[in-house]
């Protein structure tokens, strides 16, 4: 593990007289919106790292007014870690393997996109052996209404948990699976593909501790989420359901949860390890597209 983070003031967020940039703290339980970062210019090892503490602390960062094409989103992606392929190969952007495209818009009779990503609440790629550190999701049309997005703090969920339960779930591991949820996802869309044999061998079922430490701040968080999470190790398939349903309810509550409202050319970066989100939906009538990019974290601990 990497050295623990403590939070200073230098990560509150002060414009840098470098770059411009600023780092400010949203009205919300957690996240702040980055001003004036232009990633169409070389970005300097001090902006970055004050960035990658920012991240660290606020674990939703929202970069306003992001004109920059999917190229220069790669790059600056890579800047925290390699990127991860999404085993639906099918929505990857032409030409950018590493971009995932999140949209509802048909064109030629075929979805362009993941229409129905984010429909239940989870961490990103949690179902691999080293699950996502992080992604970012950039705006590239926003329907007039709808489309929100919802983040839930699981470091706090994991605080605000009653002390009984804290010691009932120490070092307990459950079982993630990107099936878990597919098939009923697919009788909801007709626009998701089903999986071939191939694609299904990428993403076998693994096994997370329930509570993981955060490998760069050593804080510890509930790791577990309604889409992906599938059953409590070596526990009684009565009492592991009721388990993780109760942890579900608790670490979704509202007042651990920021909402996040787009507005055009938003890119937002969070952090996988801290929180959870979930995907509101919008009339099927209103186009979304959004580009995604997802950075590979470690193996939970």
């Amino acid at each position: 593990m990497s050295a623990v983070f403590e939070p200073t003031p230098a990560a509150q967020a002060r414009p840098s007289s470098r770059s411009g940039v600023e780092i400010r703290r949203l009205d919300a339980p957690f996240g702040a919106e980055v001003l004036g970062l232009d990633l169409g210019q070389p970005l300097p090892e001090e902006t970055f790292r004050a960035i990658h503490r920012a991240h660290l602390e606020h674990h939703v960062l929202v970069f306003r007014d992001m004109h920059i094409t999917p190229q220069q989103q790669v790059d600056f992606s890579r800047r925290f870690g390699p990127l991860q392929i999404h085993v639906l190969h099918q929505f990857q952007l032409p030409g950018h393997p590493e971009v995932l495209v999140i949209s509802n818009v048909i064109e030629n009779g075929k979805p362009i996109g993941l229409g129905d990503a984010g429909h239940y609440w989870h961490s990103d790629i949690s179902y691999k052996e080293k699950p996502s550190l992080g992604s970012l999701l950039h705006a590239q049309e926003l329907p007039a209404e709808g489309g929100d997005t919802l983040f839930a703090d699981q470091h706090q969920a994991y605080d605000a948990l009653p002390d009984e339960l804290k010691r009932a779930i120490a070092g307990l591991k459950a079982e993630h699976s990107y099936l878990k949820k597919y098939e009923e996802l697919r009788a909801r869309s007709p626009w998701r593909p089903p999986l071939s044999q191939e694609q299904i061998e990428q993403v076998r079922p693994v096994v997370h501790p329930v509570v993981r430490i955060h490998p760069e701040t050593g804080r510890k968080a509930l790791f577990v989420s309604e889409h992906f999470t599938t059953r409590i190790v070596g526990w009684p398939e009565d009492e592991s359901r009721d388990l993780l349903q109760r942890l579900f309810e608790h670490s979704t509550q509202e007042r651990f949860v920021y909402r996040h409202v787009w507005q055009p050319h938003d890119m937002v970066f969070w952090d996988n390890r801290s929180v959870v989100h979930l995907a509101t939906g919008c009339p099927a009538h209103l186009r979304r597209r959004l580009y995604r990019t997802t950075i590979e974290g470690d193996a939970p601990f």
